[in-house]
């Protein structure tokens, strides 16, 4: 639009130029010519748009937002229409009690304050991901406007997130409860999200901040059940231990009562008999006591 304009203004400048003077009417033709050869040039450059690769294109003719969307690639349009742009792809919006990306680690007061079952202020960062529907781009230009990240993905994900977190105690809602609150987040979102011509990707609960005194008493608890397994362990191993005594005493024990039972008279003087005979028949001096009668005389050898 703007080589229209700008070749209609030379054609008028140049023309007027010759009128006033006709020493300069060559001028004024040779002016006409170039003015006419920019205002086809804006013509034709403005019968064609391109629509870069993942986005969408919508029409307005004078304010006027048309039906119906231009897909990427080359497009032959109304040289009179506007295009506006939309981003087809997948797209991100963080609330964060820190900066990310560009100016990342810097405090941020974006994050999400929401109060639990129990009363306390929990704090939570989250991101969304979500995508327009490129057939609902010109519905969304005419009742929303470009910035529907802050008239509709924004407020809509923070009321939500609002209304079923007081469903949850802190301590759930940081635990054993999280993707549960997620999923109903998810499908509450879903279809708010449908309804203004988007399409919900994902909801990601990235962090979740509890007051410092929960905080502390969570601590407090998970020590505790760490000492408690500790104890249980130390308490299982003394048992084991004590179990391998007695085990090991009941066989002492039952390998006496063998013995002892197994041990008769004869038997003694058998293993006596024995012993003496091995030791007369080595090549050591040997020392004989008598037993005055009562039994075999007794062997020490030296």
């Amino acid at each position: 639009m703007f080589f229209l304009f700008l070749g209609l203004f030379v054609v008028f400048f140049t023309w007027s130029i010759a009128k006033a003077s006709p020493a300069r009417a060559q001028v004024g033709k040779i002016g006409r010519m170039v003015g006419i050869a920019i205002a086809v040039l804006g013509v034709m450059s403005s019968l064609f748009v391109q629509v870069e690769s993942g986005q969408v294109g919508v029409k307005a003719l004078f304010g006027k937002v048309q039906e119906g969307v231009l897909y990427e690639g080359l497009n032959i349009v109304n040289p009179m229409m506007d295009v506006i742009h939309f981003s087809a792809r997948t797209q991100n919006y963080t609330m964060s009690g820190v900066h990310e990306g560009e100016g990342a680690g810097r405090v941020s007061d974006d994050v999400i304050r929401v109060l639990s079952a129990d009363g306390l202020e929990v704090q939570l960062d989250l991101t969304i991901l979500f995508r327009i529907v490129p057939e609902k781009a010109p519905e969304i230009l005419r009742s929303i406007g470009k910035n529907y990240h802050d008239v509709i993905v924004r407020p809509m994900t923070r009321t939500k997130i609002r209304d079923y977190a007081a469903y949850y105690d802190a301590v759930s809602l940081y635990s054993t409860k999280r993707d549960e609150f997620q999923q109903r987040l998810f499908k509450a979102l879903e279809t708010e999200f449908a309804g203004r011509g988007l399409v919900l990707e994902q909801v990601l609960i990235r962090n979740i901040n509890l007051p410092e005194s929960v905080k502390m008493a969570i601590e407090a608890k998970i020590n505790a059940e760490q000492e408690s397994q500790k104890m249980r362990f130390v308490l299982d191993k003394e048992k084991q231990e004590a179990d391998r005594k007695r085990v090991e005493a009941q066989g002492i024990a039952d390998y006496q009562r063998i013995l002892t039972s197994s041990l008769t008279d004869k038997l003694l003087q058998y293993e006596q008999i024995k012993a003496q005979r091995e030791l007369a028949l080595s090549p050591n001096a040997k020392v004989v006591i008598m037993n005055g009668g009562k039994g075999a005389p007794i062997l020490i050898g030296q």
